[in-house]
């Protein structure tokens, strides 16, 4: 019998909401998608809230709860209608919400994502599982990455040593062994298309770099590039997570001024943005699963063609290629991963990785809102 549950997904580049609809009663297979691009103002608001450049910040923080919370029933309805398919069908939405603000270190860690989900359950009229992260981080983990245990699922082999890479905002790699009892590992690696979308959005006004070509045409400048390598993050050892409140315009500026790089061409400044992405990557892969022969990319740098390039120059004799030729469309692996994971939530059944996240055993995540039986979904 048919189990099917939908994913909600904004990450860090609050570009659009990803919604997925899978059927997970074998093998995760992706029945229809949706995808709701964020209007600009609402956007803006949400980055000025997530790096703290906000006046009245709780006051904003409620208003964008609801904002969101709406536009994600929206987004639930709209790929049920792709499906043909009613509420009813459906045994939960897992949605991630939008991460405002994520500090899992220091003493009182915490990771917030707002979407509110009594709103997706009450407007959708399907049972809402959501704040997966802080669970994690109440059992002492970072709260991120949560993906690795999906694609520990969909993407492990006995034949090679993978490495599937998550290109959102923030880049973030999950390491599988074949060797099927080595534990699976994983962590945020830093900046993906983060810094090139904001840089791409400041000199261009387009959200992100088709294919990476504006970054084709600069040269790399490589006194830049060995300053933002020097940042502390991608030396610490994992378990390691990061969000917009680190990475953003502001820290990317500051090294520009410090090293006199303020002139400095704007298309050589995103190339140099998309080698810091693809060196990164490539030093945590090399330090952390050197045996890798395959890189499985997925999110939206995907497409970035120019970053692909980079990553195959730095890891020579690793097969850089898409999910897709692994049965999953880029696009839509994280918000599948959400669905999946919450029916595990949904089963009683953890949906961690301790050796990812650091968590000193395995939890179930979420919170659960369940839909009302006699409350008839808005359409």
């Amino acid at each position: 019998m048919p189990e099917y549950y939908i994913g909600l997904m904004s990450g860090t580049s609050m570009d659009a909401i990803d919604a997925a609809l899978v059927d997970l009663e074998h093998a995760p297979a992706l029945l229809a998608t949706h995808r709701r691009v964020l209007p600009e103002d609402l956007r803006r608001d949400l980055r000025a809230l997530a790096e703290g450049g906000i006046a009245q910040e709780l006051e904003c923080y409620g208003r964008l709860d609801a904002t969101l919370g709406e536009l994600f029933a929206e987004a639930a309805r709209a790929v049920l209608r792709e499906a043909g398919l009613g509420p009813d069908r459906v045994r939960a939405i897992g949605s991630h919400g939008q991460t405002v603000r994520h500090r899992p270190d220091g003493p009182h860690p915490f990771s917030l994502q707002i979407g509110d989900p009594n709103l997706i359950a009450e407007r959708s009229g399907v049972t809402t599982v959501a704040d997966f992260r802080r669970r994690d981080l109440a059992a002492g983990g970072q709260g991120a990455p949560l993906v690795p245990a999906f694609h520990d699922l969909v993407f492990r082999s006995p034949g090679e040593d993978r490495v599937v890479l998550n290109l959102g905002g923030i880049a973030n790699v999950t390491c599988l062994p074949r060797t099927p009892d080595a534990p699976v590992t994983g962590f945020d690696t830093g900046p993906g298309n983060m810094l090139m979308d904001a840089w791409c959005m400041r000199h261009l006004g387009q959200p992100y770099d088709r294919d990476g070509a504006w970054a084709a045409r600069g040269r790399v400048l490589e006194t830049l590039l060995a300053a933002w390598l020097e940042e502390p993050f991608f030396a610490r050892p994992p378990p390691k997570s990061t969000g917009r409140e680190h990475f953003h315009l502001a820290w990317l500026e500051q090294t520009l001024t410090a090293i006199g790089s303020t002139p400095a061409a704007p298309e050589d400044v995103q190339a140099t943005l998309c080698e810091l992405t693809a060196a990164s990557i490539a030093r945590a892969v090399r330090q952390y699963a050197p045996a890798t022969r395959r890189l499985l990319v997925c999110g939206g740098g995907a497409a970035n063609r120019t970053l692909l390039e980079r990553l195959r120059h730095r890891l020579p004799g690793c097969t850089v290629e898409s999910t897709a030729a692994h049965g999953l469309d880029p696009q839509w692996v994280e918000a599948a991963a959400f669905a999946w994971l919450a029916q595990r939530t949904l089963a009683g059944a953890p949906g961690n990785l301790p050796a990812v996240t650091g968590a000193r055993h395995p939890v179930i995540l979420g919170a659960i809102y369940p839909a009302c039986d006699d409350a008839p979904a808005a359409t």
